[in-house]
């Protein structure tokens, strides 16, 4: 599991995340009021590890913006 975590209101929230629960790859994406998407990556475990790790590497100020406002990052 990679997890980005945004603070909001002096608590850390999970604003993206990665995992292979359930039996499958699949990202969660949250907003400030905690609604979450589910997207189904059609990835093996090991290559959604290492796309979860650039991605949000690269855009987690995007994805913290996006949640900030309230937005699915």
């Amino acid at each position: 599991m990679v997890q980005l975590e945004v603070m909001a209101g002096g608590d850390w929230r999970e604003a993206v995340r990665y995992d292979c629960a359930h039996g499958y790859a699949h990202r969660d994406s949250y907003n400030l009021q905690g609604a979450r998407r589910k997207s189904d990556l059609n990835l093996r475990f090991e290559d959604a590890l290492n796309l979860a790790d650039e991605d949000i590497d690269d855009n987690w100020e995007v994805y913290k913006n996006h949640f900030l406002k309230g937005e699915h990052p």
